[in-house]
């Protein structure tokens, strides 16, 4: 039971969240994100926002300081939006495990592909 509160609390900001990132920010260093993973602490205190970023090569470094540079502005509507004793503190973390799954699908199609290949010789 003691676990239930936070994972709410992760959904709900995860949802405001992008709700502003997609409609309310106009930073131009923040391109097309996608929250990943929200984890938000035990004390409900402190919240780890996990991001994606199209075209992560060149934009990574730009969007996650448009990110840091929005931190107040989204801390203090989450405080606005969804009631809580204290707003928690909003950390953004870049998350390349989308990137990794893209390579990893690439790696096995390869695998596939040589396999094809190889039964055709044989």
């Amino acid at each position: 039971m003691g676990n239930y509160r936070p994972r709410r609390v992760a959904e709900l900001i995860k949802k405001e969240v992008s709700q502003m990132l997609q409609q309310e920010i106009k930073d131009p260093r923040i391109g097309f994100v996608t929250i990943t993973d929200v984890e938000v602490s035990e004390d409900l205190r402190h919240a780890k926002v996990f991001v994606s970023v199209l075209d992560a090569e060149e934009t990574k470094e730009e969007t996650m300081e448009g990110l840091e540079n929005a931190v107040g502005y989204i801390r203090r509507e989450l405080g606005q939006r969804i009631r809580l004793r204290h707003t928690p503190e909003i950390l953004f973390r870049y998350d390349d495990s989308i990137k990794r799954g893209a390579r990893i699908f690439e790696i096995l199609k390869d695998l596939d592909q040589d396999e094809k290949e190889a039964d055709k010789k044989e």
